[in-house]
Parts: structure tokens; C-alpha cells; sequence
């Protein structure tokens, strides 16, 4: 076969590249910039707090006061907010609104700037709230940008950046904010003020930079009414059951964050034994764990949208968190150790290995979320979708908060109780949630089992399977794990067509009614089954669905192609009778031949282990034909020339 640039496998790429383009590294800048002076600000808020009182200018109890205030102050935005950002970041073209809120930046850390010079704790107080309310406008363009700038198959991998890149500019920006009064002594203030306005001014220039992104409904007429808007927007988070489960993951996802670093620093002291420089390092654990994690979602999903690796985020979250409370049930056995004598200590690469597990699995568990959302929410609503997210983020780490100060000061909880019953709660949770929509669960079943059984090489999907709407998949059919991997590898769900004796093998039936196959029996075997799958066929299509066919009617015995039955003719002709064009994607499965589960074996051979465990398998997709007339050997002629030689 020929070589077509189009059709290189998609494993050969790497997220890193997008670094490297124009389209994404500004915007990827600009996120990170922001996520880096939001915290080096909040930092140096608490550093100030605490040179005031070491200097007598404000008492204990007056500091404390100010602490607790802090977190409410920013987050208030968020509920007052969110439904006017979600609806500014649909009507206006992306790249200006991001100049916009980066200048709204510059201007608000010049407030807080004067605030630090002056040491007037108000008047930061105030630019901390405009800083919630920065923040609560830039949320819905920061997500909902991705999918305009990136091609589908790029969402995971740029997602996985965005994540990693936040993860570890909160990390570095609670450091670096954190050290400046402790470093620069009386020096502290005009270090603070002069660093916060810096970055406000570089995150300005470096949006300058961000290529013009159009709006996603610039006729949106806006409405200020915050309660009306803010239900309208919540409900339009949950249109789509995959949506709305996806958008109640991530807000878990902030769940059990703010518990999780609203412990570390005196689960630090307490049950670490150490100092703060140990909270900087277990949070450093936790954050390095996100990083990669997102960083790997691009790797073990193949460059699709997965959210098959969702539950086995889940899963693992709760496992290194249920270790965490074994691993330190009670309280430090030595106090004040640094971080190296805590290395050193029994015990503690224990504790390591959790927290950046935990870390790990989260960054797991989120990525496919966002990717999910993004693909699955039409252009014009994403913003609001994700700003409806953000109104439920905050009501989860408010419920955060008032869960930690519950169990521990009324119910007198430990650290490590807490911990695990987090592990608990969030195992119940992914169950509860994977129970609801199957999807999720029959994805990571599907992703496990074909990444463990085949090394997949994709051209193609992407591109050509239509993120929305009907669209009959058409492919050759080589062994009885075909409609699994392609499973595997379409993002979205896909109604396939099956014999009715496989679709009712004892054990599987449940895997592919839950998977909603429709059985189909030949014309003489059983003409009624026949009838109701193709009325089946022609309903999902009416539903804008994908349908799965593989046209030979058979596993082929040679390797070769068989001829295509003219049932797929017949779909069409159904679907246009009745007013629907269904763009017909024709598929192929290359190397499949000489691969476990294909009838080169005999049925004693599959049993055993097989030869050629971990085969290298291609899966390539060509451009959609729009013709309804299109007829079975056209197809075939497509699926063939797709497939090659390679059998």
C-alpha cells in the first residue's frame, strides 16, 4: 500500500509536540502563569499574616480569623459568578476574552500589591475576592478553548498538559509564595507586591499571543440574573448522562482534593513527624502524582477520548488511600524531622508511595473526564457547561471543608480515619456512578483487555468518525475480538450488530446488552429476529447513534475479504426513505489475521496460550461517504484498498 501521510499511526505522536505550536503553548502558558501567581499570592497572604504577628502588629486570634476567612473569600465568586462567566465566555471570540481577564489580572494585583506595601490586610482581603472572581471568568474559556484548538485526537494528551501544568504550578507557586517572607525578611512585602504584578504582566503578554479562537455562540443575548442563569446553566450540565456523570466526577475529583491537602499539613506534623518543609514535600508527592498521571491519560488511552481509564482511576485512588491509612494509622512515634530524616525513617517510603498513588490515580481518573465533557457537549454550550461545572465544584469543596471540620471536631476523628473513610465513600461513589452509566465500566473493560491483549496502532478515527451525530461504521471481520477493539477505539459508544448465538453466550450476554448490541439472525435462520434488527438498526440512526456492521456476514476462514452482503444497502436505503443521509465510514482491521482469536487457529489453539500474545494490530478509518446510494461493493472496494496486505 501506498504511503498516506494521513494514515500514519497515531501512537507516533507525542502531547509534548503541542508544546512546541503556537495553537496551544500561549494558552498553556497563560494557564499555568495564572495557576502559579493565584497561589504564590494566597502564600504570601499567609506569610504576611504571619510576620505581622511576629512583629506584634496583629494578634494570634486576628491571624487565625483571616486564615479561615481567606479560602471563603475566594471561592464566594464562583457561586455569584460563574453563570454570567459561562455565558461571557460563549459570546465573545476566546483569545480576547483571555487578554481581557489577564489585564483584569494586572489591574488586581496592583490593588494587592498596594495592599502588601501598606500591610492593610482588607484591602488584600478585597483583591483576593477580585482574584475569585478573575479566576471564576477565566474557568470557562481555560476548558472550553480545547476543543477549538486541538484536534480530537489531541483533547486527551493537551488536557493531560493542562492538568500536569496546574498541578505543578500550584505546587511551585505555594513554594515560592510561601518562602518569600521567610527569605526576604522586612524585604518580604516589596518582594510579594513586585513578583504578583510581574506575572500578572507577563500572563498579558503571553496571551497576546494565543491565535484567534471564535466565539461559540457570539448572538448569546446574556443575562444577569444569577439565580436563573445559574440553574439554567447547572441543567445543561446534565443533558447527556455521560455529561452530567462526567461533570459530578471531576467535582469528586475536587472532593476529595480539598480534604486531601486541606489535612497534609498537620497530617504532616501529627502522623509524619515533621516539620513544614515535610507538608511541602508530601503535597510536592501529591502533585508530582497528578502531573504524571495526566501526562500517561495520552499513552494508555491511544490517543482517544477513554474513559475507560476512569473506573481504574477510581479504583486506584480509593486502594493507595485505604494503604495511607494503614500505612500511619496513629500518630508520629518522633517530631520535627526534616525531610530527609523522614526518608530515612521506617516506614516512610510506605507513606511515599501512597501519596503520589493517590496522586497518580487521580490524574487518571480526571483527564478522561474533561476530554469526555469537551467532546460529548455541543460547541455553542461548552462554556457554560463547564461554567455550570465550576458552580458544583464549589458547592463540593465547600461540602469538603464542612466534612473535615465535622467528623474531626464534633466526631473526633483522626487524620488517618478521615483517609479512610474517603477510601470508602469514593469506592461507593465510582460504583454508584459506573452503575448509572454502564458505559464507563464496559469502556474500562473493553480498554483493559484489548491493551493488554494487542499493541494498537490507529490512523484515522478521529478524523473521520463524526464526533456527533448517525454514521454507519463498516469493516472487515477477522476474529471474534473485532468488535471489541474497535470499541476500544472509537471514542464514542457504538451499537454493534451481532450474530444472536454470540450475543447470547451465557456469561457475555449481560457485557453486550449493557453494551446495547442488536443480535440479527440470517433471513432463513430467523426472518422475525432479522425484521427487528433492522428496525433496531434504523432507529439508533434516527437517534443520531453509531451503528457497527461488519458486512462479510462472517469471520473470515482465509484471511481474505469476503464479498459484502447487501444488508448494508438496505440500512441506507431505510434511512433515506425516510429523509436521513447516514455518512457511511468505511474501517479496517489490519494484522488481525495473524493475531490470537482469529480462525487461523483451531478452537483447541485459542485455548491455549497463544502464539502471538500482544500482536501488533492497526486500526485505520477513511473520510465518511455521504452517498446514499452507495452500494456493498463500493464498500468493499474501500475496505480492501484501507486494509492493504496487511491481513
Amino acid at each position: 500500500m501506498a504511503h498516506d501521510p494521513e494514515h500514519e499511526p497515531r501512537n507516533r505522536h507525542s502531547q509534548f509536540d503541542l508544546l512546541r505550536q503556537r495553537r496551544f503553548l500561549p494558552y498553556f502558558t497563560v494557564q499555568a502563569l495564572g495557576a502559579f501567581n493565584d497561589n504564590v499570592y494566597r502564600q504570601a497572604i499567609i506569610g504576611l499574616l504571619g510576620a505581622m504577628v511576629l512583629a506584634g502588629a496583629m494578634a494570634p486570634d486576628t491571624r487565625a480569623l483571616y486564615t479561615q476567612l481567606a479560602p471563603a473569600i475566594f471561592i464566594v465568586p464562583y457561586f455569584l459568578f460563574s453563570a454570567t462567566a459561562g455565558q461571557v465566555a460563549e459570546k465573545l471570540e476566546k483569545q480576547r476574552l483571555i487578554v481581557i481577564t489577564t489585564a483584569m489580572e494586572i489591574t488586581i494585583m496592583s490593588l494587592a500589591a498596594i495592599g502588601f506595601l501598606l500591610q492593610n490586610m482588607p484591602l488584600l482581603l478585597v483583591a483576593l475576592f477580585c482574584t475569585g472572581l478573575q479566576s471564576t471568568l477565566f474557568g470557562p474559556v481555560k476548558y472550553s478553548i480545547l476543543p477549538s484548538v486541538l484536534k480530537p485526537e489531541e483533547l486527551t494528551g493537551g488536557n493531560g498538559l493542562v492538568e500536569m501544568g496546574t498541578s505543578i504550578s500550584i505546587l511551585l507557586g505555594m513554594v515560592f509564595g510561601g518562602s518569600i517572607f521567610l527569605l526576604a525578611g522586612a524585604a518580604g512585602p516589596y518582594v510579594a507586591a513586585l513578583s504578583i504584578v510581574l506575572l500578572a504582566v507577563a500572563g498579558n503578554v503571553v496571551a497576546r499571543r494565543i491565535p484567534r479562537v471564535d466565539a461559540g455562540e457570539p448572538g448569546l443575548r446574556v443575562d444577569f440574573n444569577i439565580v436563573r442563569q445559574s440553574w439554567r446553566i447547572w441543567q445543561l450540565t446534565r443533558r447527556q448522562l455521560a455529561v452530567r456523570n462526567a461533570v459530578l466526577g471531576v467535582s469528586w475529583f475536587w472532593f476529595i482534593g480539598t480534604v486531601l491537602t486541606a489535612q497534609l499539613p498537620v497530617y504532616a506534623e501529627v502522623n509524619l513527624g515533621g516539620t513544614a518543609s515535610l507538608y511541602i514535600f508530601a503535597l510536592a508527592l501529591f502533585s508530582i502524582g497528578v502531573g504524571v498521571g495526566s501526562l500517561l491519560c495520552e499513552r494508555l488511552s491511544g490517543r482517544t477520548v477513554e474513559i475507560g481509564l476512569v473506573p481504574l482511576g477510581a479504583f486506584g485512588v480509593s486502594a493507595f488511600m485505604l494503604d495511607l491509612y494503614f500505612a500511619r494509622p496513629s500518630g508520629a512515634l518522633a517530631t520535627g524531622m526534616s525531610v530527609g530524616e523522614f526518608i530515612d525513617a521506617a516506614g516512610s517510603w510506605r507513606v511515599i508511595v501512597d501519596l503520589t498513588g493517590i496522586g497518580l490515580f487521580t490524574g487518571f481518573f480526571v483527564v478522561p473526564l474533561f476530554a469526555l465533557i469537551q467532546s460529548r457537549t455541543p460547541r455553542a454550550e461548552l462554556a457554560r457547561v463547564i461554567a455550570g461545572m465550576n458552580i458544583q465544584n464549589a458547592l463540593f469543596i465547600v461540602a469538603a471543608a464542612v466534612a473535615g471540620i465535622v467528623l474531626q471536631r464534633l466526631l473526633g476523628w483522626s487524620i488517618p480515619q478521615l483517609f479512610l473513610a474517603l477510601a470508602i465513600a469514593n469506592a461507593l461513589v465510582a460504583v454508584w456512578i459506573f452503575s448509572i452509566v454502564p458505559e464507563f465500566f464496559m469502556r474500562f473493560a473493553s480498554w483493559l483487555m484489548v491493551r493488554s491483549l494487542y499493541r494498537l496502532e490507529l490512523h484515522g478515527i478521529e478524523k473521520h468518525v463524526p464526533d456527533e451525530g448517525a454514521a454507519l461504521i463498516v469493516c472487515n471481520h477477522v476474529s471474534y475480538m473485532d468488535a471489541l477493539i474497535l470499541a476500544a477505539t472509537i471514542p464514542r459508544p457504538v451499537r454493534f450488530v451481532m450474530y444472536w448465538k454470540i450475543f447470547n453466550i451465557p456469561g457475555l450476554r449481560w457485557m453486550f446488552r449493557t453494551a446495547r448490541a442488536i443480535p440479527i439472525a440470517g433471513a432463513r435462520e430467523n426472518p422475525a429476529l432479522m425484521q427487528q434488527a433492522f428496525d433496531a438498526i434504523d432507529a439508533a440512526l434516527a437517534e443520531g447513534e453509531l451503528v457497527g456492521i461488519f458486512p462479510e456476514g462472517a469471520l473470515t476462514k482465509d484471511g481474505e475479504i469476503a464479498a459484502f452482503k447487501s444488508g448494508v444497502e438496505k440500512i441506507l436505503e431505510r434511512a433515506a426513505a425516510r429523509g436521513q443521509v447516514v455518512p457511511v465510514v468505511p474501517m479496517a482491521l489490519r494484522g488481525m489475521w495473524s493475531s490470537m482469536w482469529s480462525r487461523r487457529d483451531s478452537r483447541l489453539g485459542r485455548m491455549r496460550v497463544p502464539r502471538r500474545f500482544r500482536a501488533r494490530v492497526g486500526v485505520a478509518a477513511e473520510a465518511p461517504l455521504q452517498d446514499p446510494a452507495v452500494d456493498a461493493g463500493q464498500l468493499e472496494a474501500r475496505v480492501r484498498a484501507l486494509r492493504g496486505s496487511a491481513a
